[in-house]
């Protein structure tokens, strides 16, 4: 059974990652569909997976288990924070067999309404490989605008790849509520 409930979306729930969550984030983070579009190219053992999910007590960010009615669906977090700044990168992965049911705008909605009213962040960034237009979407739906693009920067299943930088500001967030 999934963590507490931390947050409330529209259709998602976004719960605190714990030890009994192992399997489900291994098999994630290890599915081909998945990792293509992470800096994810090494095969991601239990073991390892239960240290990093051990090591998110101590970690610089916040990060969620994503689910609907308790059923695990992807995880999210903000990850790189940088406190001087008020600067956070946010990060996303859903499974591929819940794909286009809206859980990832909905997730990250959430997330950045955490962000900015709650943590006070003053801006959101996000990365999403050229690969990805899916990601790229979720992160315009919600208010993030292209800041650039990180030419070859990824080297993803034998080719290189651009990398699209997106960016959200607290204020962009409010004014469009």
């Amino acid at each position: 059974m999934p963590g507490p409930l931390f947050l409330d979306g529209e259709t998602v729930e976004l719960r605190t990652i714990e030890r009994e969550d192992v399997e489900f984030m291994q098999q994630l983070i290890n599915d081909p569909a998945v990792r293509q579009s992470l800096q994810s190219v090494d095969p991601v053992t239990h073991q390892q997976e239960t240290e990093w999910v051990e090591s998110l007590a101590e970690a610089d960010g916040w990060h969620f288990l994503i689910c609907d009615d308790e059923t695990p669906l992807g995880t999210i977090g903000l990850s790189d924070y940088d406190d001087a700044w008020g600067v956070a990168e946010a990060g996303f992965m859903i499974a591929p067999e819940h794909w286009n049911n809206g859980y990832a705008t909905d997730t990250l909605e959430s997330l950045c309404e955490y962000a900015f009213a709650e943590r006070r962040l003053n801006k959101v960034v996000a990365k999403a490989y050229e690969t990805n237009p899916a990601s790229q979407r979720v992160l315009e739906k919600v208010g993030f605008t292209e800041e650039g693009r990180l030419r070859d920067e990824a080297f993803v299943e034998g080719e290189y790849l651009d990398i699209h930088r997106y960016g959200l500001l607290a204020n962009e967030w409010t004014d469009a509520e």
